[in-house]
């Protein structure tokens, strides 16, 4: 997916793209609190931006590589419900993407974990609240 970097970022911010999570993606900022991470990676999705969703994966249980999803998926939406600083160096941010499949809207709702470490922060992992069904 192209993205103007006029346009409005995907993880529902106010801002441009390039006053957004652009910073971050393509001019290597490091993103200051989790859920700024964690808006950053959901654009990296929108984008097919595998580089930047394994940088910024914990080391210890990042995957080799990612299957992003093919061109028949569309990223819909971003509501962050909570953002968390359970310690100096843990964070948890609550979401639901919102994404269309086939003509089939979809969402995922997941509590991620967050690790800071070495000046940064780093998506660990993610607890799935509920799956949807797929709805027309």
């Amino acid at each position: 997916m192209e993205t103007n970097k006029a346009d409005f970022c995907a993880c529902g911010s106010d801002k441009t793209y390039i006053d957004c999570c652009g910073r971050y993606l393509d001019n290597g900022e490091i993103p200051q609190s989790a859920e700024i991470l964690m808006r950053s990676r959901y654009t990296a999705y929108t984008l097919g931006r595998e580089d930047y969703l394994l940088a910024t994966w914990y080391s210890d249980v990042r995957p080799e590589a990612l299957e992003l999803f093919g061109s028949d998926h569309q990223w819909l939406g971003l509501d962050v419900k909570r953002h968390v600083q359970t310690g100096p160096y843990h964070a948890i941010v609550e979401f639901v993407a919102y994404y269309q499949v086939d003509g089939h809207k979809h969402s995922l709702h997941e509590i991620s974990r967050f690790l800071f470490e070495g000046g940064r922060w780093f998506y660990v992992d993610g607890e799935f609240i509920q799956q949807d069904q797929a709805t027309e």
